[in-house]
């Protein structure tokens, strides 16, 4: 048995660092404790605070293997993603502040009742049939808070690679920021070096490297691929400490989430299940480790003996509102959409199972590395912090 670990939003989280972010670069409000570990005022006194994002990062993956000696030298301790310990649900909490509790993004594919369509939330396109409203129309209609980077009193910008910088997500929520997109990860840390050594003036920067999360899921979490992407991300970043020397700037480096890997025999696929997809009302949401489950009144008491009896072994199961309830998403107040973002119940896969269900024409793809539930390798992320 995996050992389980909640999301802590007292202290000890990424919401919390981003808490110490924000009071650091001018922000007023008091949402949340500080991170225990790196209080706002050590940050506040530099000139600049850097926060790159490596997707897929997890704390066991940084401290076991050798690959990567300058995050590992500079390692300040380990922090608690958010739920679920999904990008779809961490990244925002790096670009708002907030917890998902606030911001109400709760997973990859999330049914949304303003558009009646289930959207795969990042790109913002349909799980299923055609798009509705095309993407770019749809922030407004979505999401309703404001960016970190809007209530800064610093430069603020947004590093990101070319293949998201702009999409309608991003744009979005990189808002009272300056954007800028790289095209590979030497250009990424040769546009973070530009940024702080050509002004005096004080900035935060936030940049995101997805590359780590991306061969995690197709090769594994301990893969010579996910290595090899580590190793280079470590040596540029420790070319940037060697250039940065003496400009009076706190970099840090974490995750939204971690990795475990699930093998294919642990993979509940809902097509073997016919008499379960008649008792949800919609197809699953959020992902493969936390699923949301809608289901109607009258087949409540059926859908609950069936998870039961037949994935006693592979899950959880939850009534979603106890999950809010017990501050899973965060502390309150809650967004006034979260429970029609979560279903009736959510299923919080034990172990190393999955579950996955396939629409018409969906292409079917294997998963190797997973993320989103609670085992210690998902939601335990590193945090290195040093000042240069």
């Amino acid at each position: 048995m995996r050992s389980s670990v909640l999301p802590d939003y007292s202290g000890g989280g990424i919401v919390n660092l981003m808490q110490s972010i924000a009071t650091a670069c001018g922000n007023t409000e008091k949402r949340y404790p500080p991170l225990a570990a790196l209080p706002a005022t050590q940050l506040a006194k530099s000139r600049h605070v850097v926060l790159i994002v490596v997707d897929g990062l997890g704390q066991r993956t940084l401290t076991k293997h050798a690959g990567s000696p300058h995050l590992r030298r500079h390692l300040l301790g380990s922090m608690t993603s958010v739920f679920p310990s999904t990008t779809a649900s961490a990244i925002p909490v790096f670009m708002t502040g907030l917890a998902p509790a606030q911001h109400a993004l709760t997973g990859w594919h999330m049914h949304l009742h303003e558009v009646d369509q289930t959207l795969a939330i990042l790109p913002l396109v349909p799980r299923h049939g055609p798009a509705i409203i095309p993407p770019p129309e749809l922030p407004p209609k979505l999401f309703d808070h404001p960016t970190l980077f809007q209530t800064l009193d610093r430069d603020a910008w947004v590093v990101a690679p070319q293949s998201i910088a702009n999409s309608a997500f991003n744009t979005w929520h990189a808002r009272g920021a300056n954007r800028l997109a790289y095209a590979s990860l030497p250009e990424m840390f040769g546009v973070l070096a530009e940024l702080l050594l050509e002004t005096a003036r004080s900035r935060y920067i936030y940049a995101y490297f997805p590359d780590l999360d991306s061969v995690a899921h197709h090769f594994g979490t301990d893969s010579r691929q996910a290595m090899q992407t580590l190793s280079q991300f470590d040596t540029l970043f420790g070319e940037l400490l060697c250039k940065l020397r003496g400009s009076d700037t706190w970099l840090l480096v974490t995750a939204d989430h971690g990795f475990i890997d699930s093998p294919g025999r642990h993979v509940i696929c809902l097509d073997d299940h016919p008499h379960l997809q008649t008792l949800l009302s919609r197809p699953l949401c959020g992902e493969r480790r936390v699923a949301y489950c809608y289901v109607a009144p009258e087949n409540k008491a059926a859908f609950e003996t069936y998870i039961r009896r037949h994935f006693g072994r592979a899950t959880h199961l939850y009534a979603s509102e106890r999950l809010v309830a017990a501050g899973w998403f965060g502390p309150p107040p809650y967004h006034p959409r979260l429970a029609a973002r979560i279903g009736d119940y959510t299923l919080v896969m034990k172990d190393n199972w999955t579950i996955k269900d396939w629409l018409p024409g969906e292409k079917h793809h294997a998963m190797l590395g997973v993320h989103g539930g609670i085992s210690a390798g998902e939601m335990r992320v590193p945090l290195v912090a040093l000042h240069v």
